[in-house]
């Protein structure tokens, strides 16, 4: 037992230190470090004589997920997800449809001859769900417009639970032979998406409320921690949607946070989360290209030619796929947002329809569902092979292509103030400087030298402020600012080192001010 237990610590820290050296390398190549992670366990894979790290579909289901799905929800913008919710139903519900219809054609036409359009259909619900992890942190890395990628987040997000469904409904049609009719399948998916959601907000509301009665930081960080866990395995426990339940409550509490969570708490939660999700973002990635030694054991009677063809094939099927729904699915979507909900959206560039379409990436949610796969189902071994195949192509040849492609079509981020961010400061400033300049007219004589000093460095705050779309050369002194505000904040912290070398004051005295300045240098960083 004890060596066992050692093994296992011995694999987890080499593990973690091929994340931080690999997520590293990435950052210096400025490449996404997903992909970067999962050509790394490909290539750790073809070490001699290291030990098989098998990924238990059980784990990625059960520990994996609902944190990571729950940290992407509670930063997406509820707001934003809600306007873009008619688009990211026809990728998220639509698209994952056409896809296991797409793909069951294809295997039938050109896959083994041991693939039927049943055994298509499960391989299509395996491979259709895209990954959360992967869009977010490959989109944002790639400076995707804020549109596309809250419609990608979106959409991976809910497809895992649709996705999920067809699975369910892929296995009921391999081993019992019985095709759902669509009256089942409706109530099947609105008890799933009615029932993941209820219990997702209930926690979300439970949690809120227990807030209330609890002031201390770890102890509600320990309890957010297990939100996720809870929310999930309630779901699942009444036959309902965990995903969708870790997603709704991530969705609620991202709204509650800035209410129920102290400032000083929350800054300890965000740099909990941070960790916590780059640390499992990174073992996933690592494990899945691990899992080639374990996938290829399983292939019996295929030589390596024809399981490459295989792969491509389905690849090249998968991305096919995706770029014939979202054109028109994207003009259907138009039409149900401007004429039905009244909205006003621009109308769909085929540019950025075209990159919707290339960034299918799929991830470790299908190839836990391909591991997951019973036994007694005889493609599973080769329906694993496939999704690992399509993971790979996705994520790196989409992925490393994607920047090339945003540069061409000209759809990266243009630089300059952000409209909303900027009208934001200005309007918090505003009011804040109304605030003091009303309480100095009521303070005592001795007081307002205090009131004076607070308002100018609002003052300041506010001037430095760049209107949208502003260049103009009075704005300049904003930038001059923040540098002679940043050098002295750097003399303020080589002096407190000073100090706690000399031994004039403590370890404790110096993290206390030390927190101020990180603070201060951080606000300064972001604000000017």
């Amino acid at each position: 037992m004890g060596g066992n237990l050692h093994s296992l610590e011995l694999v987890l820290m080499l593990l973690l230190a091929f994340v931080a050296s690999i997520a590293g390398v990435a950052r210096r190549w400025q490449k996404p470090y997903p992909i970067v992670l999962v050509i790394g366990g490909l290539l750790l894979s073809f070490i001699p004589h290291l030990p098989a790290i098998p990924l238990n579909p059980e784990i990625v289901f059960l520990v994996f997920l609902p944190p990571l799905l729950y940290s992407s929800a509670w930063q997406t913008s509820w707001r934003d997800f809600r306007y873009n919710l008619t688009s990211i139903a026809m990728l998220a519900v639509g698209l994952v449809g056409f896809t296991v219809v797409g793909v069951a054609f294809v295997a039938a036409r050109w896959l083994p001859a041991e693939f039927d359009w049943r055994a298509g259909i499960l391989l299509g619900a395996v491979v259709s769900p895209t990954d959360a992890i992967a869009a977010s942190a490959i989109a944002k890395k790639l400076g995707l417009p804020r549109r596309i990628v809250d419609v990608l987040e979106g959409e991976s997000l809910l497809n895992d639970a649709t996705g999920l469904l067809a699975l369910e409904f892929g296995l009921d049609l391999m081993l019992s032979g019985s095709v759902p009719t669509v009256s089942e399948g409706l109530l099947r998916l609105l008890w799933l998406v009615v029932g993941g959601v209820g219990v997702g907000l209930l926690f979300g509301y439970l949690f809120t409320k227990l807030e209330h009665w609890i002031e201390d930081g770890p102890v509600e960080i320990a309890l957010g921690l297990v939100v996720p866990y809870g929310a999930y395995l309630a779901a699942e426990e009444v036959k309902a949607s965990g995903v969708l339940a870790v997603v709704a409550c991530g969705l609620y509490l991202g709204q509650q946070a800035a209410r129920i969570f102290s400032p000083q708490v929350r800054m300890q939660a965000y740099a909990v989360w941070d960790t916590l999700e780059f640390t499992l973002n990174g073992l996933v990635f690592v494990l899945i290209g691990l899992q080639l030694p374990t996938v290829m054991a399983g292939i019996k009677g295929y030589g390596v030619l024809e399981l490459v063809r295989n792969g491509v094939i389905l690849s090249v099927a998968l991305i096919l796929l995706r770029l014939i729904w979202v054109a028109p699915g994207t003009k259907v979507a138009y039409f149900v947002r401007r004429v039905v909900l009244k909205q006003q959206v621009p109308p769909p560039s085929l540019k950025s329809s075209f990159v919707v379409g290339w960034t299918g990436m799929r991830g470790v949610v299908a190839l836990a569902a391909a591991l997951s796969l019973p036994a007694e189902i005889p493609q599973k071994n080769l329906i694993v092979f496939l999704t690992f195949s399509v993971i790979f192509v996705t994520l790196v040849l989409q992925g490393l292509t994607l920047p090339k492609l945003i540069q061409v079509l000209g759809l990266s981020n243009s630089s300059g103030p952000d409209c909303e961010e900027s009208e934001a400061r200005k309007l918090v400033l505003e009011e804040a400087i109304a605030f003091l300049e009303e309480e100095k007219t009521r303070s005592h004589q001795e007081m307002v030298h205090v009131y004076d000093d607070v308002l100018h460095q609002y003052e300041h705050r506010l001037e430095a402020i760049l209107e949208c779309g502003s260049d103009d050369p009075e704005h300049a002194h904003s930038a001059h600012f923040r540098e002679v505000s940043l050098g002295a904040i750097q003399v303020e912290r080589q002096a407190l080192i000073r100090l706690r070398d000399d031994g004039r004051i403590g370890d404790e005295v110096l993290r206390r001010i030390e927190r101020e300045l990180d603070l201060s240098e951080a606000r300064r960083s972001t604000t000017l």
